[in-house]
Formats: structure tokens, sequence, C-alpha cells
């Protein structure tokens, strides 16, 4: 009995195991198996939703509750998962996306205007901007918790449901605050029925859209930076016409600089949203246009730096990076106030030794040239980068990067006796080196972030720099400690001289070279940099404050120099 009754417990105590057994893998493989196919499911989906968005002629953009409140266009409910259009604002939650893409026309690039030349507002319903105020009774609109109120998508007005009967056809649509920057659709629709399409052609049409028109062309670098490409590219294109509003990713500058060839000669503006480099691409772009036989066409560029060191972005007075502290409309109005000066731009050729049959490699060059520790760090920072390119998508991660580089640098030295392995001749003449780690030919006043390189800690005086003057400023370091101490403005650089033409030639080994950021490493050669054309740059000089006014009419009687201000335009001043 004793015998039976064992067996009988342990035949439960396995039953029960099993039993426990079965639920705890039930209760794991299936939360696994129903995760899995969601994510099969949502994958498929936004596959979906991805082509259904490239196919649409709206510039759709993925939704949420999480983003902001916004209500469907169609059927007036609050969205929790849609889409909105980056172009003229309207808004779908993801069952009305086809009606509504069906249904509701977005920004018309190209348009006839009425019979009188004048151009008729575009509403659309709902999700009108935060402190807007309708232009017919000046309250507030958009302030109820529901689809309401309209909004132009060209001249950017807002009215209330009720105020909308009190608009007048008088009440025409004029394109708003930025009518001298937006292409309006009707002058493209004009352009189009032209049968000779000549530039005087084109200055009889721009009558039509008033004296001043300056039209921007908006080019956008979306892997500069933060990463802030895209949310721009929206913005812009909600601002502006669609049409001139180009993501580099898709399109190269060349492509999208063909637009400049249907406007005005001498009337564009190109705003390039991205770092240095991202700016020299779009001058090279300029270039090849002047090869074409389209110098008249030449736009003037503007930066809003996305990039790491927007040197070139510091010099013309645009800022040493933009992380959305101001909105695109007060990056419109500081380009309408902007005033046009002349860049040098500068040929760097590099001949290697004993390749006597092979093309020497031409760059061209607008910030700076350097070989040295400066070039090592950005080496490797730019190695490390092509391997890892979503690690360095933020401007923070990538100055600490360069900062380890230049820490690492410190201790090993690779760069020393640079003196002993290289030769610098300044217009000619030979250049006697103190015992240098690197050297840096500047074309522009800032270096390595934000650092005016040439004037040092302004402790000893030194001739001033133009970006017009077809002069070079070369200086020397002595390794990555002293390049961090001139950034700090605990020591100056070793000032070599300034020159038309820079001429190095390096005899033995390899060294760390760059141009504007982009590095290389270069065995024995020759380097000459000679001037190659100028660029037509917009400057923005800074607003005085009361206190900047007192100051200036207190030293009226002074004669301050070039050097003292960093506003760059007019004809270059004597050198000492």
């Amino acid at each position: 009995m004793y015998k039976e009754g064992e067996e009988v417990h342990d035949d439960c105590g396995s039953r029960e195991e099993w039993t426990l057994l079965f639920w705890t893998s039930l209760a794991v493989v299936v939360p696994v198996i129903i995760t899995l196919w969601c994510s099969a499911q949502r994958s498929k989906r936004k596959t979906h939703m991805k082509d259904f968005f490239r196919k649409s002629k709206h510039g759709w953009h993925y939704t949420d509750l999480f983003n902001k409140p916004t209500y469907c266009c169609v059927c007036n409910q609050h969205i929790l998962q849609g889409a909105f259009c980056d172009c003229c604002g309207v808004c779908a939650d993801e069952q009305c996306l086809r009606r509504a893409d069906r249904s509701l026309q977005c920004k018309e690039i190209m348009a006839p205007c009425s019979p009188d030349g004048a151009m008729e507002h575009r509403w659309v319903r709902g999700n009108v901007p935060l402190a807007s105020y309708c232009a017919v009774c000046k309250q507030q609109c958009g302030t109820q918790p529901k689809l309401c109120d309209f909004r132009c998508v060209w001249c950017q007005t807002t009215v209330h449901d009720d105020c909308m009967d009190s608009l007048t056809d008088a009440d025409q649509c004029e394109l708003g605050e930025f009518h001298n920057l937006i292409i309006p659709p009707h002058y493209l629709y004009r352009v189009n029925k032209l049968r000779r399409r000549q530039p005087e052609e084109y200055s009889k049409l721009a009558s039509s859209c008033g004296s001043g028109w300056t039209p921007v062309l908006v080019l956008a670098n979306t892997r500069s930076g933060n990463n802030m490409g895209k949310a721009l590219l929206g913005e812009f294109r909600t601002v502006l016409n669609p049409v001139q509003v180009f993501d580099l990713s898709e399109l190269t500058p060349s492509k999208a600089l063909q637009l400049c060839t249907l406007l005005p000669p001498g009337s564009v503006r190109v705003l390039v949203c991205g770092g240095d480099g991202t700016v020299g691409w779009v001058l090279d772009a300029i270039d090849t246009m002047k090869l074409k036989g389209q110098d008249q066409f030449m736009p003037r560029v503007t930066i809003l730096p996305l990039g790491t060191g927007n040197d070139l972005s510091n010099t013309l007075g645009w800022g040493a990076g933009y992380a959305g502290e101001i909105p695109v409309e007060q990056v419109l109005r500081n380009i309408l106030d902007a005033e046009v000066v002349k860049m040098d731009r500068w040929k760097v050729q590099v001949a290697s030794k004993g390749l006597y049959f092979r093309k020497p490699k031409v760059l061209s060059m607008n910030n700076y040239f350097s070989v040295g520790p400066d070039a090592l760090m950005a080496l490797n920072f730019h190695a490390h980068r092509e391997k890892t390119p979503s690690f360095f998508s933020s401007r923070i991660i990538n100055k600490t990067v360069y900062f380890l580089y230049g820490t690492k640098d410190c201790l090993v030295q690779e760069c020393k006796d640079l003196d002993k392995r290289i030769e610098l001749e300044l217009d000619g003449e030979r250049v006697a080196l103190p015992s240098l780690e690197g050297i840096i030919v500047c074309n522009i006043g800032y270096w390595g972030g934000g650092c005016r390189l040439w004037e040092g800690m302004g402790d000893e005086p030194c001739p001033p720099t133009r970006l017009d003057d077809g002069l070079l400023e070369v200086v020397g370091v002595f390794g990555s400690f002293h390049c961090a101490q001139i950034q700090v403005k605990l020591a100056n650089p070793v000032r070599l001289g300034q020159a038309h033409t820079v001429r190095l030639v390096l005899k033995s080994s390899k060294m760390p070279m760059q141009v504007d950021g982009e590095p290389w490493a270069q065995g024995p050669c020759t380097i000459t940099i000679t001037h190659k054309t100028q660029a037509l740059m917009l400057y923005h000089s800074a607003e005085q404050t009361d206190d900047d006014d007192d100051e200036s009419s207190a030293s009226e009687t002074e004669s301050p120099t070039p050097h003292d201000s960093p506003r760059p335009p007019g004809p270059a001043s004597a050198r000492a």
C-alpha cells in the first residue's frame, strides 16, 4: 500500500510539473509570437505607407498623438495616428489618408492667376499655428479644441470660421511677409508658356512680382550636424513654394541650381542648410555654372549652420551653429536684411612626388588648408564616422570625439619634426620654420570651431584679415596642446606671413592633411595654393544694442582699424 501511494504521489507531481511547464512556455512563447507578428505587420504597413507617400502629390509625414494636438481635415476627429503634409498643412488620420489625398489639393507650384492678375487665397481648415490672429476681427485663432478656423497656405493669413464671410473679393493673396522671397506659381506658369527663354524675358515677367523680388532657394543637407535638415525642409516648404526647397540627399546642387536659369539674372539667393563641407559643395556647383557660360545667373549664397565647425558661417555673421533657437521666419527676415560681399576661393593643387605622369589632385578651398595635428584629428574622426555614421549625429558628440583624438595626439605626437620634413614658400620666398608640428593656411577669420586664429589673443599687432583681398594667412602650431591653448586664448599661433601664393613641399614620409575639413593621408608631394575665383556671399551684421550705439557715438572721433570690425565687405586694404 505504501508503494502504491508513493507511485500515485509521484505521478501527480510529474503531471503538475508538466502542466506548469506548459503554461510557462505558453506565457513566454505567445507574447513573443504576438510581438513578432505585430513587428512584421508594422514593417509591412510602413513599407506600404512609404510607397503611398512617394506616389502622392502631398508631402506626407507621420504624426501621432505624442507630437502635437492635430485634427483630421476629413473626419474632424483628433488624430491618434496619421500624417500631415508639410507643404500645405493638411492633416489626416490613417483611415482618411486616401480620401484626403484625393479630395484635398496641395500647394500648386505652377498655376495661372486670375484674369485681373491677382492671386486668390488657398485656404486649409484647422490646425492653425499657435498665437495666430484673425485678419478680420484681430482676435486669436485656433483656440477651440476642435478643427476650426482657416489658414492660407501662401500668405499664412488666418481667419475665424465666423469671419470668413466678411472677406471681400478685393482681399486677394499677396503672398504675405515673404512675398519678395517666394516664387509665385503664376510666374512659373508664365515661364512655361514662353517661346523664347531669354534673360530679358524673365526680367519682364519679374515685374509682376514686385520691384524688390529676390527669390530664395533652400538647399538642405539632411545628414549635417544634429540631423535637423528634414524638419527644416518641412518648415521652409510651409512658408515658401515647395519648388524652392531641395533635399541634397536626393538631388545634387548642380541640378537644384538649374532653377536659377529660369529666374531673372542676379536676383536669386541660395540658403545652404548644412556645414562648411555642404557650402563648398554648393559653391563648386556655382563654379560649374560659370564654366557653362551661366555667369549672369550666379546666385548669392547664405548659410544656416548645421555642421560641427561652421567657421565660414561664423565669419559671415550667421553664427557658430543652429539648433532651432530662432524660427525659420526670422531666418528669412535675416536674409532679406543681408548684404552682398565677395569671398576669395582658392585652388589647392597636390602633385605627388615621383608620379609625373599622373594628373595632380586639384581641390577647392574656402576656409583653410592644414597639415599636422588638426588634420590628424579630422582624419581619425572621418575614418570612424565612415564606419558608424549613426553614432556621429550630434554636434556635442562630434566635438567630444575631436577632443579625445586631440588628447591622444598630445601624448603620441605623430606629427613632430614637421619643420624637418616640409619646406614653405610664400610668394616664391622660402620661409625658415621653427620647430613646428603643424602649418595652417587660412582664408577666413575663424578656425577650429570659432577661434580667430590670425589675431590670436590680440596682444600683438598684426595686419588685418579680409575675405576679398586675394591674400592668405599662414600660421604654425607646436602641437595639439598648443592648438587647444590657442582655442581658449591662452597662447598665440606662430604667424609665418601673408601671401598670394603658398607652396609647401613634403620631402619625406606620410602626413595628415585637410582642406575645409576633408582629410587624407599624403605622401611626399608639392602643394601649391593659388587664387581661383570669387564667390558672392551674403553677410549678416548683428543688430546694435543701445549700449553699442552709445559706445559708437562716444568714439566717433577715433579711427578704428579694419580688423577691429568683423564686417568683410569693400575692397582690400593695403597690407603691412
